[in-house]
């Protein structure tokens, strides 16, 4: 393997007396997938949300490309590369596609010398990334978002972060989570669309199941720490399971 685009090292986050990660490691590769997986508590959410600049570390250091880098705010996370689609989606169920994807951002024309929000090209660039970047096509695009289906959403809040070319890391927070079985698999399809394209893909999930099917490698957390890194390929859900609940400890 080449060099790993993000090098975590040694993170420790503290809030007050409670330490919420101990001297942790992680390495993601462009065009990969990295499954970080562990119970609640084991320090998943608070791991990518240094990564992603939500917060800072007490302690330890992030490495993209191999410089140091130190993100402040979430939005300076974003301006290296760095998003993610958090298991909310972050959309405004009643607006439609194009203006949840360009929610913030909106593009604009001047006409007289007055702006206007330029719809005809918002909607025409959320039709172009969704097809050209996801292999998607909505049936609508003049519906509201809370009308789209659970797949076509994760598809909209994919495509908002993909649409920057400078997109180097993707995080996603349980992407598959109250998804049926048809939206599961059309959610991990765009995962793999996304990592194709040379992104370094960090799915955090509870489903072992979905983190065989589509990882390359598996990040394992609990109670703070790292426990081990396997490649999905040479693992199996009972030894990655064992790790989570500290099987070998126990033994």
């Amino acid at each position: 393997m080449a060099e790993p685009l993000i090098k975590m090292r040694g993170i420790t986050k503290r809030f007050g007396g409670v330490t919420a990660l101990s001297n942790v490691d992680l390495d993601a590769y462009a065009g990969e997938v990295l499954a970080i997986v562990g119970d609640n508590g084991a320090g998943k959410s608070t791991l990518i949300k240094v990564l992603t600049g939500v917060y800072q570390p007490t302690e330890g250091d992030i490495f993209l490309d191999d410089k140091p880098v130190r993100f402040s705010s979430h939005a300076e996370a974003t301006a290296m590369g760095i998003d993610a689609v958090y298991q909310t989606l972050a959309l405004a169920d009643h607006l439609d596609p194009a203006a949840n994807m360009f929610l913030g951002n909106e593009l604009t024309r001047k006409v007289a010398g007055i702006t206007f929000l330029d719809n005809k090209r918002m909607r025409s660039e959320t039709e172009r990334v969704l097809m050209e970047r996801l292999g998607v096509r909505l049936k609508s695009m003049d519906a509201p978002t809370e009308s789209l289906s659970g797949g076509q959403r994760q598809a909209v809040a994919i495509a908002r972060a993909v649409y920057h070319e400078d997109l180097r890391v993707l995080v996603m927070d349980e992407p598959t989570a109250a998804l049926g079985p048809q939206e599961t698999a059309r959610t991990l399809k765009l995962i793999e669309t996304v990592k194709a394209q040379g992104i370094a893909v960090i799915l955090i999930s509870h489903s072992l199941d979905d983190v065989f099917q589509v990882s390359d490698r598996v990040h394992v957390q609990r109670r703070g720490r790292r426990v081990g890194v396997v490649k999905t390929s040479e693992s199996n859900t009972q030894e990655v399971l064992g790790m989570i609940v500290g099987a070998e400890e126990a033994a």
